[in-house]
């Protein structure tokens, strides 16, 4: 009995074990990198030439299988997915990799069934790791504009500019001042009632805790002006006078337009259209309609 239960645990132990082993990248992927993922035949039964790859789709909640397949770039086809074997390994590359973050990919046998474990691999995830920006948003101003480079307020006036970036993991944001001491942890830089004593360069760095070379920056001055300094000289005042002048400009082009349409409008109602002649009958001669004999030179058209 004992033996018998010593083999069930052996033939167990043994059929968890896939023949088929999968490996990926060692080092984190960044944005733009190619990834190569590799097949192993730990058995030696299997021939690695009848080997495909296949990724799970969340969409259709299964596993479909990774074909070679191109984008298109500009005018050129570019390879978005590779396969090849050299008789002990089979490649997947990947060139376009960002599709598969994140997504589990394993090796299969063709010669066998997927549902058996010695045909097919534990699957595998990698995870792309990008970063992109930072943008600047500044309260009061339009968030559809970008931020100017120079920043002009006037004394006493408060200045809010949020900082953000496009990552694969929430950035760590840090604000810096040129020629200061002083780190803000936070995406927000707040200066309450600006004073000649908070001009300068303001540097938002952002950062993707994962990766350390991964790291942005955006820098903006901040200008502080007189209290009595013109409103249209501020960054608030410049952009409301450049949005209502580009609107009085719309509306003048708005106003003509429509002076046209009506004054032709008008010239059309007004008009009389050319004459059909092809709606005109043929003159009816009186021999026509009396039947009455004579010459062609009596033959006179009947009005």
């Amino acid at each position: 009995m004992r033996s018998f239960l010593l083999a069930a645990v052996v033939a167990l132990i043994h059929s968890s074990h896939a023949a088929l082993m999968i490996k990926g990248p060692t080092e984190p992927v960044l944005e733009g990198d190619m990834v190569t993922l590799e097949c192993l035949n730990t058995d030696g039964d299997l021939n690695i030439s009848r080997v495909h790859f296949e990724f799970f789709s969340e969409y259709m909640q299964g596993w479909n299988q990774v074909w070679w397949r191109s984008v298109r770039s500009y005018c050129f086809y570019d390879r978005a997915v590779e396969v090849e074997e050299d008789g002990e390994k089979a490649y997947l590359r990947l060139f376009y990799p960002t599709r598969f973050s994140g997504v589990p990919v394993r090796c299969v046998s063709d010669a066998g069934n997927a549902t058996e474990p010695e045909y097919v691999s534990d699957s595998i995830t990698f995870k792309v790791h990008y970063l992109r920006g930072p943008s600047l948003t500044m309260e009061g101003y339009s968030r559809y504009m970008e931020v100017p480079q120079d920043v002009k307020v006037r004394v006493g006036a408060d200045v809010v500019v949020k900082c953000s970036a496009s990552s694969s993991e929430e950035p760590s944001y840090f604000w810096q001042k040129e020629g200061s001491d002083w780190v803000l942890p936070s995406p927000l830089l707040k200066v309450t009632k600006a004073s000649a004593l908070d001009e300068g360069k303001y540097t938002c760095l952002a950062k993707n805790p994962s990766v350390e070379s991964l790291n942005v920056q955006r820098t903006i001055s901040i200008t502080v002006l007189p209290k009595d300094a013109p409103w249209y000289k501020t960054t608030n005042g410049s952009l409301w006078l450049m949005t209502s002048c580009a609107a009085l400009v719309l509306l003048a082009c708005v106003l003509c337009v429509s002076v046209l349409l009506c004054r032709r409008a008008k010239k059309i109602k007004t008009s009389k259209g050319p004459i059909d002649d092809h709606s005109q009958k043929k003159p009816i001669y009186r021999t026509s309609v009396e039947s009455i004999p004579s010459t062609c030179m009596d033959k006179q058209p009947l009005v």
